[in-house]
């Protein structure tokens, strides 16, 4: 089985790219947002799938799909549960604002699963994400997918409250779960925090810092991986 990671930027590639490299799985900078990050991780997986299919026409060299992806980066954290500097793990992959605005309702949101318009929760496999998770040494929760990052303490509290336990804040993990989930290969997200999730205050902002312990993260979690890899069934 192939493993796909997929960041935002390329700073947060380049944080992971050695020991992934070494381990053989693959690195990808798809892009900021969701939208971008489905965009990209469908793209790669469909290359992969085309690719596997031509090798078994022309008798070459098979190489497998992709049956691993990870939504990787930095992104805000939910004070007390996960502070600057702490690696996370996400146990729900949540569409945090895909839905509609309700204000005659006791609460302002429904998600596009309660209008019946589909999915806002992808889940990683549990015992996978529990061992990554140990590895890192993270705070493990919902991750939360957002189109806009918070800036207010209003709106952090109002998120918090919405989904008790949630850890972080990004941009990106819901895209690429969707797109693996179309594709029929397991997610997971694993982040480290750089900021508090509320008012945005960049003075306090530790983006170098949340690159490095990225990279820490990940020199944990690989062998994790690996051996959870051995552990699936070949590919198709």
């Amino acid at each position: 089985m192939r493993t796909l990671v997929v960041t935002a930027v390329p700073a947060e590639r380049d944080a992971v790219a050695a020991v992934c490299a070494a381990a053989g799985i693959d690195v990808l900078a798809a892009g900021v947002g969701p939208a971008a990050a489905a965009a990209g991780t469908a793209l790669a997986l469909a290359r992969a799938e085309r690719g596997t299919r031509e090798a078994r026409g022309s008798r070459g060299a098979r190489k497998a799909p992709y049956g691993l992806v990870v939504s990787a980066g930095i992104g805000g954290g939910f004070v007390p549960l996960a502070p600057v500097g702490t690696p996370v793990v996400a146990s729900e992959i949540v569409a945090a604002d895909l839905g509609a605005e309700t204000p005659d309702g006791s609460e302002p949101f429904t998600s596009v699963a309660e209008l019946g318009f589909g999915t806002a929760v992808h889940r990683p496999p549990p015992e996978l994400a529990r061992a990554v998770a140990e590895a890192a040494g993270a705070a493990y929760g919902p991750v939360l997918t957002v189109s806009t990052a918070t800036g207010t303490a209003g709106r952090a509290a109002l998120l918090a409250r919405r989904h008790p336990g949630a850890v972080a804040e990004a941009m990106e993990g819901f895209g690429v779960a969707q797109a693996a989930a179309l594709c029929g290969a397991a997610v997971l997200e694993v982040r480290t925090v750089s900021n508090p999730v509320g008012p945005r205050d960049r003075a306090a902002w530790r983006i170098p810092a949340a690159l490095e312990a990225l990279a820490e993260a990940f020199g944990r979690i690989v062998p994790v991986l690996d051996g959870w890899s051995e552990r699936v069934p070949e590919a198709r």
